[in-house]
């Protein structure tokens, strides 16, 4: 579901006036006349999955109102090298301006996508849905975690207070798995999730134990896994995480775990390459 402008609005301001700066475009309102016209297109440069769309238009319409956009894809569609996303109508000096703002967010975005869709594309056939972690770029965070979506993943928590989340820190802290759910749920709503992070299944037995919403099975092997699968028995949600590719995920997969979280999607994923080009040059 695509995000409200509202949302959007001000990620794409505040990236234009990083880039504007103090005095605005100078090279371009040097060389192209005010009442100049042009139509740009946005193409693919290699094959990927399109996220951001949104933000391009709005971005362009902040630097002129008067741009027109004509989108040719939406977010989520799969496009090949070559192929034409949208095309830009408008005062030129306003298309000039926002271009690297627009395609510095679309390529990042549809960076993600893609490579959510790789992964996706990896574990088809089992019932493990790829999600992401809260491991994005400050203040980008909403936008990153749309983007998994558009690939077709799925969102982890979106802060810290969404959901309980017990790692092995908190662990060592509070002395044993027991202890650190028993002070979570003393302390927490009856409407919050809880999960934990286990390193063994001797942790993993002593969550089960205790009780818990779901289980984070932190860099366990597929052996390991599908022995974690077997102890749950569907007694809670199943989560593999830890240095997780398109190579290895497949065959954790194949475990049984319910999910494959990877923070690699949103700090890692490289861009894709997307052209915003001059028809005539």
């Amino acid at each position: 579901m695509p995000l409200p402008d509202l949302l959007l609005e001000p990620i794409a301001r505040t990236s234009l006036l990083e880039d504007l700066g103090r005095a605005g475009d100078i090279t371009t309102n040097a060389i192209i006349p005010a009442d100049h016209s042009s139509t740009f297109v946005m193409a693919a440069r290699q094959d990927g999955t399109i996220a951001g769309l949104d933000l391009v238009r709005l971005a362009f319409h902040l630097v002129d109102p008067r741009i027109q956009m004509q989108m040719l894809c939406s977010d989520g569609r799969a496009v090949k090298a070559g192929e034409v996303i949208a095309s830009l109508q408008g005062p030129t000096r306003g298309l000039l301006t926002g271009e690297r703002t627009a395609l510095n967010l679309l390529c990042r975005l549809s960076g993600i996508a893609t490579a959510t869709a790789g992964l996706v594309q990896a574990v088809a056939g089992h019932k493990a849905r790829i999600v992401c972690t809260r491991k994005t770029t400050p203040g980008l965070r909403a936008i990153e975690k749309y983007a998994v979506r558009a690939g077709g993943g799925g969102n982890h928590r979106f802060g810290l207070d969404d959901a309980v989340l017990i790692k092995d820190n908190h662990i060592a802290i509070a002395g044993s798995v027991s202890e650190a759910l028993a002070r979570a749920r003393a302390n927490v709503g009856h409407m919050v999730m809880i999960e934990v992070e286990v390193d063994t299944l001797d942790q993993l037995r002593e969550a089960l134990d205790f009780g818990v919403h779901a289980v984070l099975l932190d860099n366990m092997t597929p052996d390991q896994l599908r022995e974690a699968v077997a102890m749950v028995a569907g007694r809670a949600i199943t989560e593999a995480s830890g240095r997780i590719t398109p190579q290895t995920a497949p065959a954790i997969a194949a475990a049984g775990v319910d999910l494959i979280s990877c923070g690699w999607l949103t700090h890692s994923a490289p861009i894709l390459d997307i052209g915003f080009d001059y028809p005539d040059s």
